[in-house]
């Protein structure tokens, strides 16, 4: 974001292209309004196959299944906690439920080396899972990860989560997500809608949909959204003078 800024200051009439595979939905927001452009690439890569997504209370038999699974076709898989403290409890059930499986733990706090140097370990085929934070959620590219398990995915945003998501299935495999939730208690109706929203959005290309469907979810702000379609209409027809206060 800075380093488009500062092109925009270089040259003010400069043109901005902006690619993304999830908009955020304050530039969703722009694209509606008018004030940018839109143009939507639904198409995906040849051979891409859609992530199967599951969302169920945590059970362990079902975790472990989906993991060996992962194991036993020669890939790899994430295991994503919200926080760091979670981190501790989802390394002793692993080690309890799935001893099979080699785990390496990450996480932000940690060293950049001792950061990277698991990173290189893991993508080179030395661990079977990796154990961590949202810190995967961008700019991981590993196609042998093929499974994917969310812990206490309500916590967890809706653009977050597909995120997520998307750092399987990057291959010509099929590849597995898994969105557990706590299995005593509810969870909030915000939480449950989000989940809906992505099980049902499964489809590739989605990402659009999936933006408009968070931006309604945090609210979208039609008498701000309205002035703003107004004010671009105006300036568009080349009417500078300001409107008449409602």
């Amino acid at each position: 974001m800075a380093h488009k800024e500062r092109l925009k200051q270089l040259r003010a009439e400069i043109h901005v292209i902006t690619l993304t595979a999830t908009p955020i939905p304050r530039t969703l927001q722009l694209a509606l309004s008018g004030v940018r452009d839109l143009s939507i690439i639904a198409s995906p890569p040849v051979d891409r196959l859609a992530v199967r997504t599951f969302v169920a209370p945590f059970d362990p038999v079902i975790v472990r299944e989906a993991l060996l699974r992962e194991r036993y076709r020669g890939g790899q898989a994430f295991y994503v906690c919200p926080r760091i403290e979670d981190l501790a409890g989802a390394k002793d059930f692993l080690d309890k439920h799935v001893p099979e499986v080699r785990v390496a733990v990450a996480h932000g706090q940690m060293p950049a080396t001792v950061l990277e140097d698991i990173m290189s370990a893991f993508y080179d085929g030395k661990y079977d899972l990796l154990l961590s934070t949202t810190i995967i959620e961008s700019g991981l590219d590993i196609p042998t990860s093929n499974t994917l398990i969310v812990h206490r995915a309500d916590r967890f945003g809706l653009s977050q989560l597909y995120q997520l998501r998307g750092r399987v299935g990057r291959s010509k495999l099929r590849a597995y997500s898994l969105f557990t939730l706590p299995a005593v208690g509810k969870i909030t109706p915000q939480a449950e809608r989000r989940l809906k929203v992505l099980q049902s959005l499964d489809t590739l290309g989605a990402g659009f949909q999936l933006a408009s469907h968070d931006l309604d979810i945090r609210g979208a702000f039609e008498l701000y959204q309205q002035m703003l379609e107004e004010a671009v209409t105006s300036l568009k027809a080349g009417i500078t003078s300001p409107v008449a206060d409602k």
